[in-house]
This record gives structure tokens, sequence and C-alpha cells, in this order.
């Protein structure tokens, strides 16, 4: 089923995941980490900036109602991919902007929307927004799921 499975980071994991568990065609979402170098990290492992680990959201989707084309273009919306290991006052490799692939399809569409981003002139600068093979990916701590939603916090 991983054709139902999309990943993405784009800064803390909390106000990315709040708004994609808005976004029509989201059946689920979960958050943690991914693209690192160490097993069942913990949320103060990776934010020490060692473990490679990416803040990252794993969806759940049903392509009858949302396209992953239009999943990668929402992700894109949600933060600005132009910047590099940062994402407003978050500063650290975890929060850097990526989209973890689950088959060659994914590859496909997330370098071309990519690609589309950078030659449409709505950025000052190149996308740097990472499109890596995904890997394991480690559930965060129970207190980080739906975070927004358990302290009726809005999403920025």
């Amino acid at each position: 089923m991983s054709e139902n499975i999309a990943t993405f980071a784009a800064g803390c994991f909390w106000g990315v995941e709040a708004s994609l568990r808005k976004t029509f065609g989201v059946i689920d979402t979960i958050v943690g980490y991914t693209g690192g170098e160490v097993e069942n990290p913990t949320y103060h492992l990776v934010c020490t900036n060692k473990t490679g680990h990416a803040e990252a959201v794993q969806v759940t989707y049903d392509p009858e109602k949302i396209s992953y084309k239009e999943l990668v273009r929402t992700f894109f919306d949600l933060h600005d991919p132009t910047t590099p290991d940062r994402q407003g006052p978050d500063v650290g490799s975890q929060y850097r902007s990526a989209i973890f692939y689950h088959n060659e399809e994914q590859h496909k569409i997330a370098e071309e929307v990519k690609e589309e981003l950078n030659m449409s002139g709505k950025y000052r600068y190149p996308v740097v927004t990472e499109v890596v093979p995904a890997g394991n990916f480690y559930e965060a701590e129970d207190y980080h799921q739906r975070y927004y939603a358990k302290h009726s916090l809005r999403r920025p």
C-alpha cells in the first residue's frame, strides 16, 4: 500500500501535520523522524542535530480524492522551500525541507513539481527541498501526535 503513503518534512512537524490533516483526501497523519542514521531516535536526540533525522509527517491518503501531485503541491505551499535547514525560528537539519518518496512514480512527480516551482519565478531563491528515497520512519512520542488539536491551537 505504499502508493497511499506520502512522507514530507517542512520544519516543525506540529503545524505541518495540522495543515495536512485538514487536506481533503487525507485519511491519517503521523508525525515522526526519518532520514537519519540512528535507530529509534527520540525528540531530544533529534534536536541535538546529530542524528541526521528530519521532523516529518507521514500521510495516508485516498488517491481517489487527492493525487500525489496535489499533495506535493500542498506540501510546498505549507513552507518556504528555499531555506536550507530552517523554517521560521526553527534552525537545524531536522527542520529541512524534504520529500521522502516511496516509489519511482512519487520520485518523478516530486522532481517535476520542484522543477515547475523553480521555473515559475514564485521564489526569489532556488527550491532546496531534498527529494530522497523513504527509509525507516520512527513515530514520534505520543505528546507530539496531533499536538495542535490536543492543545486547541490553530495552525499559524
